[in-house]
């Protein structure tokens, strides 16, 4: 395995997730991987009251008037995800880190059989939120990551 480090975030899946079949609703992964990189990264700077701070501040810590953007979203389904009254361990990492994007890694583990369900990857980018411009990710922004970035699971 990787010597990446990798953050686990612990998501509640919610009543109202599933769909006719007792699955988690495919629109729903969406948010919980929303869910997972907010935990991780924090919420974007000035958009959210004080709390617990992230692992790894990346959004949080964002300049004023800064927006991350999702660029994409790739999702494999690779079992189905049941609801359970358990929380989803979803681990995250950063993929690929470019000079003006970065791809931000999910793997959703059913929680009590630990099967994987979901592998997804968002892509994001940073824009300055008067002009529209892209932004490239800065030497701090790299180095608050790099312990944290490892392999793609897309080609």
């Amino acid at each position: 395995m990787d010597a990446h480090q990798i953050i686990t975030c612990e998501i509640p899946m919610r009543w109202g997730d599933m769909d006719a079949y007792g699955h988690i609703n495919n629109v729903q992964v969406v948010r919980l991987l929303e869910e997972a990189r907010i935990d991780a990264f924090g919420p974007p700077g000035g958009t959210a009251a004080l709390g617990q701070d992230p692992p790894v501040p990346l959004f949080s810590s964002v300049a004023a008037g800064v927006q991350a953007l999702v660029v994409e979203h790739r999702i494999k389904y690779t079992a189905t995800l049941d609801y359970r009254n358990l929380p989803l361990k979803i681990r995250v990492w950063i993929a690929n880190l470019g000079a003006a994007s970065l791809d931000i890694a999910y793997r959703i583990h059913d929680p009590h059989t630990d099967r994987l369900c979901v592998k997804a990857q968002t892509t994001l980018a940073f824009i300055d939120g008067a002009s529209g411009s892209l932004l490239r990710i800065t030497p701090e922004q790299k180095r608050q990551v790099a312990p944290y970035v490892g392999p793609s699971l897309f080609p």
